[in-house]
């Protein structure tokens, strides 16, 4: 009996064909060709990244320092923590307007 034709062979070359098609149409619908969708995802990434969070930090570093020793407006200072935190709280915050 030949091993490539047995029941089993042929259950695993199905479940690859299957997984092989779903994974390449979850490579679609996360991709899009649309340029500005490209663009906005790209956007996101950087303004929520890492090199965003470490800017963040160091921002707010600086204002409660400046905050501390007398140096700097209050209302300033509290206008930038408050512009760090809708920054990165925005993903939740469009998803609790859509209601998701």
């Amino acid at each position: 009996m030949n091993s490539l034709f047995s029941p089993v062979a042929r259950a695993a070359a199905t479940l690859t064909m299957l997984s092989m098609s779903a994974v390449a149409q979850a490579q679609t619908t996360t991709q899009s060709n649309d340029p500005i969708t490209s663009a906005l995802t790209w956007m996101q990434s950087i303004l929520l990244g890492p090199i965003a969070t470490t800017l963040a930090v160091m921002a707010v570093a600086g204002v409660g320092f400046m905050m501390l020793t007398g140096r700097m407006n209050w209302r300033y200072g509290a206008t930038v923590i408050i512009g760090v935190f809708i920054i990165f709280g925005a993903p939740r915050l469009v998803a609790t307007i859509q209601g998701v």
